[in-house]
């Protein structure tokens, strides 16, 4: 099986008619993913490459029963783009934009735990979720991942999710569901989120999970892998050179003395049974030999 999304799982694509989201709209069509529609309140009643558009999200879901968007706006309108879809019925959003403002990222966040508890949000500034051979909605290359399972992968960086998808499927081993939840300080879905579908998940057997410095993400999905994980978990965390008080790369991965280094993640996680890598290279090889022990 997947996780959250699969080949029935009908999309909206929100921006569909700008550069980015025609660019990777059509590659998720093309991909096999039930691409049914567009949002543009300027140009309803037209069509990208067959798909049409439409004026709202209501209007969207209404005439065709799409259960996930694809929100690929500027930061200014992504707020607006999430809560309009899930005002409309839509149970999952994946958001890629980088750049929204975090304390937006806040209210959006609560306003859809308040108002729309239904609705699962992946991102912002995240690549996306691909169940190989099923459904890709985001950015990621469909032609790296490898379909059957029996891994799942949940990783905070968008860069080591397409090294791991890559080197898991030249070794032979498929992927179940493969999960960017971005690395922006106030991420929709958390690591313990994915954690618990992949336990949840018959068809899932190993989860591969890549964090990275910053926050406390990765020590609350130690304690999580401690108390209610059975399958084994590789784990990488990027950023071991990191110095203490510099941002490096997303949002979210900056440390304060020694809150959210590389190395007190890696700690957490090794304490909590998980298998801690020290490189992404090295975690695809520990992965195949856990496979082939299953």
């Amino acid at each position: 099986m997947s996780i959250f999304v699969d080949e029935n799982t009908k999309v909206i694509v929100q921006g569909l008619t700008g550069g980015q989201g025609r660019f990777h709209g059509l590659r998720n069509r093309d991909y096999g993913t039930k691409i049914v529609g567009g949002v543009n309140p300027a140009k309803a009643g037209t069509d990208v490459e067959g798909i049409p558009v439409y004026g709202s999200m209501a209007e969207a879901v209404k005439a065709t029963g799409a259960d996930a968007s694809f929100v690929v706006v500027p930061p200014k309108g992504a707020g607006d783009a999430i809560l309009e879809a899930a005002a409309a019925g839509i149970s999952f959003i994946v958001c890629i934009t980088e750049g929204i403002p975090a304390q937006d990222e806040a209210f959006f966040f609560n306003t859809l735990l308040r108002d729309f508890p239904g609705t699962r949000l992946l991102g912002p500034n995240c690549p996306g979720i691909i169940s190989p051979g099923k459904c890709n909605i985001g950015i990621t290359s469909g032609d790296i991942a490898l379909p059957g399972g029996p891994v799942g992968i949940v990783s905070r960086s968008g860069t080591l999710t397409y090294q791991a998808l890559h080197e898991l499927s030249q070794q032979g081993v498929g992927q179940t569901t493969c999960v960017g939840i971005g690395g922006d300080p106030v991420p929709g879905t958390s690591f313990i989120d994915c954690l618990a579908e992949f336990e949840a998940d018959p068809e899932t057997k190993a989860v591969m999970m890549i964090g990275e410095i910053g926050g406390s993400a990765e020590e609350e999905a130690a304690d999580y892998i401690k108390a209610s994980m059975s399958k084994p978990v590789v784990t990488y965390v990027a950023g071991v050179t990191a110095p203490p008080g510099r941002k490096m790369g997303h949002a979210g991965a900056i440390i304060s003395g020694s809150q959210g280094t590389a190395q007190a993640k890696m700690a957490a996680l090794s304490a909590a049974g998980a298998i801690v890598c020290q490189n992404p290279t090295e975690a695809g090889e520990k992965m195949v030999e856990v496979v082939k022990g299953l």
